[in-house]
């Protein structure tokens, strides 16, 4: 029986830390998704650095830099982006100048891709070349 009772207190805290993670968890995520759509805004404009930029377009470029990606597809395969959007952004960005497009669905960074990467080139000052 104390085997049973040392057991059932010692479930009990497992089930407590997990009750309380839970409850974290919960509240972390009542808290995120209240948070998250503040978030989700503010982010959103945070992450476009220019009116003609989208979320996506900063996570698509830094893939096709760290990985020697080309195609829309890997970009679908790594969950950043549905291929047909990442392609449709490809094309934007290649219209920018921040990509290179060698031939259909294949795309490379551009040294102004580079660039805005780094830091050192603010996209709003680009026009599109079409």
């Amino acid at each position: 029986m104390d085997d049973s009772t040392t057991d059932d207190p010692a479930e009990s805290s497992d089930d407590a830390g997990d009750s309380e993670t839970g409850t974290n968890d919960s509240e972390i995520g009542t808290d995120d998704s209240e948070t998250g759509t503040e978030a989700s805004e503010s982010e959103a404009e945070a992450e476009t650095d220019a009116e003609w930029m989208e979320p996506a377009d900063k996570p698509i470029l830094e893939f096709l830099r760290s990985e020697d990606a080309f195609e829309p597809n890997q970009i679908d395969d790594e969950g950043i982006a549905p291929a047909k959007y990442a392609a449709y952004r490809c094309r934007e960005l290649t219209k920018y100048g921040l990509l290179t497009k060698h031939m259909p669905g294949v795309y490379e960074v551009s040294e102004l891709g580079e660039r805005y990467l780094e830091g050192t080139l603010d996209p709003s000052e680009l026009e599109s070349e079409t």
